[in-house]
């Protein structure tokens, strides 16, 4: 299979965390986000247990419970740090649209939740990589394809904090683990760029973490 790789290329380098240019107004229909999670599902799981689940959000009331518990969890530290942080740095930009978007998560048409079957055993790192490493692959594919089409989301876990309350008003069951939520929306434009990186052989070591790869 021959791939376009300029295509490809700048899906994988432009496919943002979007948040002040999500379009509150623009519907998302059924049909695009089954799509998406369709191609989701493609992302490989530990053991191949596909134990991927997605919940939709549309409910008006839900999604603001669901606002609300974000900024419960960590409204007052986005705004503290968005206030204090340089306006005119990277970071002061991110943190000033990550508060942005704390204020007005609720008004995303579509808010999903990805969820794996299973809850941590224990804090292992080894167990922690296993349950998260077959959810967090699938979210990110859902993102690239909503990047294709027009759409773009943001991967937050601020909610996380109150899993157990977001899991009472969703019906979510005790054997289910939320990995994140994803406000989800058309993009108003989509002229996004690379992002300002350091150069990967920076941070990149050969055989041992001393010896820079180059």
């Amino acid at each position: 299979m021959d791939f376009d790789l300029s295509q490809t290329d700048a899906l994988l380098s432009t496919t943002r965390a979007v948040r002040k240019r999500l379009d509150f107004e623009r519907d998302v229909p059924d049909d695009v986000l089954i799509d998406c999670l369709q191609l989701a599902t493609q992302a490989p799981t530990g053991s191949n247990q596909q134990g991927w689940r997605w919940l939709v959000v549309r409910d008006a009331d839900k999604k603001e419970a669901l606002a609300e518990m974000y900024r419960r969890a960590g409204g007052e530290y986005l705004a503290a740090a968005s206030s204090n942080a340089d306006s005119g740095s990277q970071t002061g930009r991110v943190l000033d649209s990550a508060n942005y978007l704390a204020q007005h998560l609720g008004e995303a048409p579509v808010l999903v939740i990805p969820m794996i079957i299973g809850r941590l055993e224990d804090n292992s790192t080894n167990s922690a990589a296993g349950l998260f490493g077959s959810i967090i692959p699938a979210i990110w594919s859902f993102q690239l394809a909503l990047r294709s089409r027009g759409l773009g989301s943001c991967y937050t876990t601020l909610h996380l904090g109150l899993e157990q309350e977001a899991a009472e008003l969703l019906g979510i069951p005790d054997h289910m683990t939320q990995a994140a939520l994803l406000p989800v929306a058309y993009t108003t434009g989509t002229d996004f760029k690379p992002a300002a990186r350091p150069p990967v052989e920076n941070i990149t070591y050969l055989d041992t973490y001393k010896n820079p790869i180059r």
